[in-house]
């Protein structure tokens, strides 16, 4: 599978059309994942009813998304505000397939709500099954952001029969934030979704955003997006600024690795009821 991975910075809506026409023109690959809220800021930076009117582009998004995987022949992740009616909205990632059609979403499961990442006033989480999206190219395992700290939903994912975990992501610090906290975290942020690669012997595509955001209380996007292998080796990764990645992922990688290390096989289902529980 031939992927590339686009991160760059959002200063407006048209200028992030016209980013992504040009990129998607330019390659030759099989799938392009962008950035959780594609072509939206990250609004959620406070809390203001003014920011629902950010939903009501996602039938014009849909639209573009559509055309752009058609015309350039490609298998496209792009991330939407979605409003289902009054009061309810979600974070969803809609899968576009080559001939333009949509293969499937995902709605966010995890709603983080901290300082400067205000998520909970403005999304309602999944209440859909957890199940990939199947696509002219494989079955894809899309989760978004928050996500990536849940080892449960990539298990879920890789159960049933996902050949890759897909992440779109939005997550930074804040611009005055400690450099040193700053890089464990990324180190921190990096290393559990390489550890959800091992765990489930699928590779993995993680695409955040990057650049600094905001006029008050900014927050500088790490960038940092990248591939790893079924075994968690980072193969392709970005650095702190506008660009794309390209790599070729190899899925029989996953089939030998399982021959080697049957983790599937020796699970002890019998023993995980407490999982089930907030609290032990």
């Amino acid at each position: 599978m031939k992927v590339s991975l686009f991160q760059f910075s959002f200063k407006s809506r048209k200028q992030a059309k016209k980013l992504i026409f040009k990129k998607a023109r330019s390659l030759e690959v099989d799938l392009l994942v962008l950035p959780e809220l594609t072509l939206l800021p990250y609004f959620c930076r406070k809390e203001n009813m003014k920011n629902f009117k950010y939903s009501k582009y996602y039938d014009k998004d849909i639209k573009f998304f559509s055309k752009l995987s058609k015309k350039f022949n490609l298998v496209i992740v792009a991330s939407l505000f979605e409003k289902q009616n009054e009061g309810i909205y979600y974070n969803t990632s809609i899968v576009f397939d080559k001939d333009g059609s949509i293969a499937g979403k995902y709605r966010k499961s995890h709603i983080p709500h901290d300082d400067n990442f205000y998520e909970k006033y403005y999304f309602t989480p999944s209440n859909d099954k957890i199940k990939p999206i199947k696509t002219s190219i494989g079955n894809l395992g899309v989760l978004i952001c928050w996500d990536q700290w849940f080892p449960e939903m990539a298990r879920i994912m890789a159960l049933k029969g996902a050949d890759i975990l897909i992440y779109p992501t939005a997550i930074g610090s804040m611009k005055n934030d400690n450099k040193k906290e700053t890089k464990s975290y990324i180190k921190a942020w990096k290393n559990i979704q390489k550890s959800h690669s091992i765990a489930n012997q699928i590779p993995l595509i993680s695409v955040n955003k990057v650049g600094i955001e905001g006029k008050k209380n900014k927050i500088n996007f790490w960038g940092n997006s990248f591939v790893c292998n079924a075994l968690g080796e980072i193969t392709k990764i970005a650095k702190n600024k506008e660009e794309a990645i390209s790599d070729v992922i190899d899925l029989s990688y996953s089939s030998k690795l399982k021959q080697i290390w049957p983790f599937f096989r020796d699970r002890r289902i019998d023993i995980y009821g407490d999982l089930l529980k907030r609290d032990i």
